[in-house]
């Protein structure tokens, strides 16, 4: 059973940041399947470094569509990247000494942020760039 589930409450109305969501998603629903069967520990690694990998990758699509388009809150959103990516980077970290393990606050944490992070951070960008005709 998926931890988060997609659905159109998620959408950004622009396809191209929707589908890295998705990725995302699809990246911490492995990573809860695996700690659900007892395998946590073994994938934790190779998914933490992917989720921090494709964060930055992802943050960096919406950077430029900023950039771009002139949104007038891109140095604070960009703010919250740099936050979220550390946070992301820490934990990968820490599991990399043996100093965290795969457990519910680690994946509660991830559904958080990933969920706080769509649904109110990037919806403030949706109808700026929306009416630039990002879509």
């Amino acid at each position: 059973m998926a931890l988060l589930q997609w659905g159109a409450k998620y959408s950004v109305n622009i396809a191209e940041i929707d589908q890295q969501h998705q990725k995302l998603f699809t990246l911490i629903n492995t990573l809860y399947d695996a700690m659900a069967s007892g395998h946590g520990k073994e994938v934790l690694g190779k998914v933490l470094a992917e989720l921090a990998e494709y964060t930055v990758y992802h943050f960096s699509t919406e950077e430029k569509l900023f950039q771009k388009h002139g949104y007038p809150e891109s140095a604070a959103h960009k703010q919250e990247h740099e936050k979220l990516v550390k946070q992301v980077t820490e934990l990968k970290t820490k599991f990399d000494s043996g100093k965290t393990q795969i457990t519910l606050d680690v994946m509660n944490f991830l559904k958080d942020w990933l969920n706080n992070h769509i649904m109110v951070v990037d919806k403030k960008y949706t109808p700026f760039l929306n009416s630039k005709g990002v879509k």
